[in-house]
């Protein structure tokens, strides 16, 4: 006599896809709209970590070799073509040359000054590209999965008023889904706000090395290429010499004559 054949395993009606088939369209546009949100973060999280880490490299060979060079044009063509510290060079260098076009010349010093710090910000704004995208994701994310979760509430005490019972089974996937919806909103916020805040901090520190150069760079130009920043070693010592002192040369004693 055979055994029966045993039962297939009947399939969970709480997980994630029965949940957003009860929700109904309302459920899977905030899902959708949830995880589009967290694919763009991560990918402005990484494209920026590449482009920063790119620019921290880049200062690394500026400060090895770039000021070893006998004048700024040669200087300029150790440094990568589309680098942030070859443009701030290239402007430098196109304003060195247009100063002298002037019709109504200005000071060098004011005119080099301004120049270098519009070059300084326009790579300041590129490098704060997509962080606006990541500041809106952490402050929206979470109400977007709250709303998800007035509307699962809301149908299941449809349902609830519907059977006129409270039990398990007509609360269950309502609730269920209104729970999933409040996870995935701050699964998806709490990423972007932590890669905003680190890539801002990372920002703030690449552009103080870029302020750095840029004043070293314009220290260069305005005393036609005397002035270089100090590079890496060790500052050299200075003893101080033994003090010495001065004894004012004695003078003898004169004693008063009188007169005869």
């Amino acid at each position: 006599m055979q055994a029966a054949p045993a039962a297939a395993p009947t399939a969970n009606p709480y997980g994630l896809v029965p949940a957003l088939q009860q929700g109904g369209i309302i459920a899977i546009s905030v899902f959708t709209i949830l995880v589009l949100m967290s694919i763009f973060s991560f990918y402005i999280l990484f494209t920026k970590l590449m482009q920063q880490q790119k620019i921290i490299a880049q200062g690394r060979k500026v400060r090895a070799s770039f000021w070893n060079s006998p004048n700024l044009r040669d200087a300029s063509t150790k440094l990568e073509a589309k680098s942030a510290y070859r443009a701030i060079v290239d402007d430098a260098l196109v304003a060195q040359d247009q100063h002298g076009k002037l019709t109504d010349p200005i000071d060098q010093h004011d005119w080099m000054a301004n120049s270098l710090a519009r070059s300084q910000g326009a790579i300041s704004a590129r490098l704060g590209e997509g962080l606006a995208f990541l500041a809106t994701v952490g402050s929206t994310a979470p109400f977007i999965g709250l709303f998800g979760t007035v509307v699962g509430i809301y149908r299941a005490l449809i349902r609830i008023g519907a059977s006129g019972q409270a039990s398990i089974d007509a609360v269950a996937g309502p609730v269920g889904e209104a729970l999933i919806m409040t996870a995935l909103g701050l699964v998806v916020a709490v990423p972007a706000v932590l890669a905003y805040n680190w890539l801002v901090r990372r920002n703030k520190s690449i552009m103080e090395d870029l302020a750095a150069f840029t004043n070293d760079l314009h220290g260069y130009l305005m005393s036609d290429g005397a002035v270089k920043p100090r590079l890496g070693g060790a500052a050299p010592s200075r003893t101080a010499a033994p003090a010495r002192t001065a004894t004012a040369p004695s003078e003898p004693v004169r004693t008063p004559t009188t007169a005869k």
